[in-house]
């Protein structure tokens, strides 16, 4: 039986796929103000506005590429059960070929219905327009978890996290909660490894090796100590 891999990412694994992480050290979000776009009371004041940004964002994201990292996480289901939990929006885990993604904060290649979230439909093109409804009617929104709202998935991300043979935490601060929680659910045991030029606050796990890197040349570090401890 395949050892299980339990991978969380962040920002900083897209980052070098061109990505901007999602708040920059001014606060802003692509020059935006985080409450100008990202709440629901945004999208009540000004949906015009927040459906421009998103479809720009989705823009973004549809010219990028995955990168090494990306690529070597997919690589590694042919060795391991790798479950791939993610505080992405953006869907390259997907197109580097990764079968078990869980998004954590939604996925922007994806809308949902303004009404009931549980009406979720890929969008066609790339682009989400004012006047496209759901099934109900309602206007259709990004399929973004936005701030002040529940994670849907934050339940079954725990439940994985607690099975983990072995953990990797990637390109992420551990800033946002409920995800930066995940952790704690890794038994202690685990064999935890962190990549990151930033290291968050880790200090207080168990087995816990640091990787002072980013994703792409902390992976090849990775894969090393892997195939060494394996």
């Amino acid at each position: 039986m395949k050892k299980r891999l339990v991978v969380l990412t962040g920002a900083g694994i897209s980052a070098e796929s061109g990505l901007k992480t999602f708040r920059g050290a001014d606060g802003l979000w692509e020059g935006y103000q985080v409450t100008d776009v990202a709440t629901p009371e945004a999208w009540r004041r000004n949906p015009e506005l927040v459906q421009r940004f998103y479809n720009e964002r989705r823009q973004q994201i549809l010219n990028a590429e995955p990168n090494f990292a990306h690529k070597a996480l997919a690589l590694l289901e042919n060795q391991f059960d790798v479950h791939i939990i993610t505080q992405n929006i953006d869907d390259l885990h997907e197109r580097a070929g990764s079968q078990n993604v869980t998004h954590l904060h939604g996925l922007i290649t994806y809308a949902q219905s303004s009404i009931d979230s549980d009406l979720i439909y890929p969008i066609d093109g790339g682009e989400l327009k004012m006047g496209d409804h759901c099934e109900l009617g309602s206007q259709l929104r990004p399929h973004v978890v936005w701030f002040g709202e529940a994670v849907p998935k934050i339940e079954e991300a725990s439940e994985i996290c607690q099975t983990a043979d072995i953990f990797l935490l990637i390109g992420t601060s551990l800033a946002v909660y409920p995800a930066a929680g995940l952790v704690d659910y890794v038994p202690d045991h685990t064999l935890k490894y962190v990549i990151d030029p930033d290291i968050p606050n880790v200090k207080h796990y168990k087995n816990i090796i640091l990787i002072h890197k980013k994703a792409t040349e902390g992976m090849a570090d990775f894969l090393s100590m892997l195939n060494a401890n394996v």
